[in-house]
């Protein structure tokens, strides 16, 4: 009897660890698929909506440069239709990466490679991050100095400032709306040991901050 009941406690213990270990597990899933599989959905929306606005931005740009009534508004105009067809082009070549990482995603899913996941999720938060750098900027800041500069040599420097500005701010809010969900993800949880007496654990943590609670996180 006692026997028994050591091999039933041992069962029981078998099954608990079991049911955690897939819970665990499943919770991973769960949350890279949330990761990926918003960021391309973030992606899509994203490059439809900067490349429609950019459309219609060539198309207006382009009617004023010989409709306008005034001189200085067709000069502008034409000005608008070199930024605009330069954005446009820029949308269309240079595509957000999550579309291909959602493909790689559920493959290496398929396959249950945890490991390649996190590589995979690790190179998408760089490319978020370099998406957001100072390169990033560099050329919207090449072609907006350039507008602003033939502007103000046309004898309306205040309109060439007032191009150049906006231009800029244009260019902030796409580059600040492009999808960031892996690099949030990387942000939350970081890698960390805990150790306690003789025993060490490899697990990942996060601050958690909100208005009624301060604390942490810890999973592994």
């Amino acid at each position: 009897m006692p026997m028994f009941r050591v091999l039933a406690a041992s069962a029981l213990l078998l099954l608990t660890l079991f049911t955690q270990a897939q819970a665990q597990s499943s919770a991973d899933w769960s949350a890279y698929d949330e990761v990926f599989e918003r960021g391309a959905n973030h992606a899509a929306w994203w490059e439809a909506g900067w490349t429609g606005i950019y459309a219609a931005s060539f198309a207006l740009n382009a009617y004023q440069s010989s409709e306008a009534s005034s001189r200085d508004d067709r000069f502008d105009a034409r000005v608008g239709v070199v930024k605009s067809a330069l954005a446009l082009g820029g949308m269309l070549t240079d595509r957000q990466p999550h579309q291909a990482a959602l493909v790689e995603y559920e493959r290496l899913k398929a396959r249950g490679e945890l490991s390649g996941v996190q590589s995979l999720g690790l190179e998408l938060a760089q490319a978020e991050r370099e998406r957001r750098g100072f390169d990033a900027r560099i050329s919207s800041l090449v072609v907006n100095s350039l507008a602003g500069a033939v502007i103000a040599a046309d004898g309306r420097e205040r309109d060439g400032a007032v191009n150049f500005a906006t231009g800029m701010l244009v260019s902030e809010l796409q580059i600040w709306t492009q999808p960031n969900q892996a690099s949030s993800a990387i942000n939350r949880f970081q890698p960390a040991r805990l150790s306690v007496g003789p025993v060490t654990l490899n697990g990942e943590y996060a601050l958690l901050v909100s208005p009624q609670q301060i604390g942490a996180a810890w999973r592994y």
